[in-house]
This record gives C-alpha cells, structure tokens and sequence, in this order.
C-alpha cells in the first residue's frame, strides 16, 4: 500500500466515493474547444458541470455552485468580462477556484490577465514548465506561490503537486494524453471537483489529478489512437475501481523546498 502524510490509494478511493456521493457543481469558464469533453469528464467522474460565460449569468452560477475553474484558453471579450464576475463571487461563496492560466508564455495580454488573476488568490493554480516561467521567470516559481498561499499543480509528463506543508510527485497517464485536445483542461475541471468535498486542497487535487490520469493511463493502454482514447476514457472515468486506483497508483514525495527546477 502506497501511504504518505495525508495521502494514500485508500484516501484516493475514499475522496472518488465523496465526489460520486455528493455530485458537486463544478461552474467552469473555459475555451470553446474544451467544453464538450471538459463536460462529459465533470459528469463521468461524478459531478455536475454548468459553462455559462455569459456575464450576465457567471456570478449566479459560480455562488451556486461548489467550485470555479478559470481556464485562459480563449480569453476573448466575453470570458475577460465574465472570470472576475465568477470569481469574486466564487470567493463570496467560500468555493475553491482553480486557475489554469493557458498559454500565457505565448500572450503578453493573457499574461497580464493572469497575473491580476494570481493577486486574488486562487485554491490552486495549474500550470505546466512553461507558463509558471512566465509568471514567475525562470527559477523558484513554485516557492513564489506557495509564498502567496496559493497550491501548485504544475504538469506534464510527472505531475507536482506543491502546497505549503505537502508536497506530491505523481506519475500516472499515458503519452496518447498529449494527442487527445482539452486532456489538460478537462483534467482542471475534475481537480475542481474533489476540491470541492476536501478541505485539505494539497490532498484533493492530488487525487484528482491521479483519479484523472489513472483513468487516462488504463484508457490508453485498451485502445490504438486518439479517437479510440476518448470514450474508452470516459467510460474508465466513470466505472474507476478503488482496486484499480490502489493498483495503479504511482505517488511519490518531493522536497519540502519544492520542486528544483
């Protein structure tokens, strides 16, 4: 049995119980190529997504429901309106907000939207190599925001997962992932999810995110390409077995420091 502080296969398990149980709302503003699969994911895992960007609307349901995800990936005029709506009243409501600022080292003007973003303090932000350079340069972008009380999913072939008192290696997926579009983005919108019945933001987004590409990984080995991958994944998604998690689960550990870089 993998068992480290505050995390184990059991408590992976025990948290995809509570999301399958208590089917929170997960409000999600993301770009216009992600919402179908982002939606279908929110759904196979157990919760229930609603993607409005209408400004009009976003306040009434972000405070309705239990988490926001803000994703950056097609920051037209709509969403810019909507994302400080959604999040202020996000945070009215006491609901965990997961940023996941895309592309950023690609868009000066995405970059400046995400760093005003960051001052307001999301639960987590998720980011890969890349675009935490571009927040933060190239060195010590990890401690930065843990400095700011903000967690880190920082992605990509290893998954770290840094908090203030937790740290977390994880190593689960599968490279047809990276063929798929919205893998990542739909992945944000399941970590919302489990932060939604855990208040320990550390440990929910790692299970999450290991929910997530556990699934991805047994989908990926069952079929031969990206068309096949899709819903055989969300088919995996939705029947996960605590015995497959335990089985599968690749976990480690990393300095208190932080990931070097």
């Amino acid at each position: 049995m993998l068992n480290y502080p505050g995390l184990c296969a059991n408590t992976i398990a025990d948290l995809l119980d509570r999301v399958r149980t208590n089917a929170p709302r997960v409000h999600v503003i993301t770009n216009t190529v992600a919402q179908s699969f982002t939606a279908n994911a929110v759904l196979a895992v157990g919760a229930v997504p609603s993607m409005t960007i209408a400004p009009e609307e976003a306040a009434q349901f972000s405070a309705s429901a239990n988490a926001l995800l803000v994703n950056l990936g097609t920051l037209d005029e709509g969403r810019k309106a909507a994302i400080p709506l959604a999040w202020r009243a996000a945070q009215d409501a006491g609901n965990p907000i997961v940023l996941d600022p895309v592309f950023i080292n690609r868009s000066p003007v995405r970059l400046k939207f995400a760093e005003e973003l960051v001052e307001h303090r999301p639960t987590i932000v998720r980011v890969n190599p890349a675009e935490l350079d571009a927040l933060f340069g190239p060195k010590d972008g990890l401690l930065k925001l843990k400095e700011k009380g903000i967690a880190v999913a920082l992605t990509g072939a290893t998954d770290y997962i840094a908090c203030p008192n937790q740290h977390f290696r994880l190593s689960n997926g599968h490279p047809v992932m990276s063929k798929v579009t919205a893998t990542g983005c739909a992945g944000g919108a399941v970590l919302a999810a489990f932060l939604a019945v855990d208040e320990d933001h550390c440990r929910a987004a790692a299970a999450g995110l290991s929910v997530f590409n556990i699934a991805g990984e047994i989908a990926g080995e069952a079929t031969t390409g990206p068309g096949s991958f899709v819903p055989a994944f969300l088919d995996t998604l939705y029947t996960l077995t605590p015995e497959q998690v335990e089985t599968r689960l690749k976990l480690g550990t990393i300095s208190s420091q932080g990931r070097n870089r």
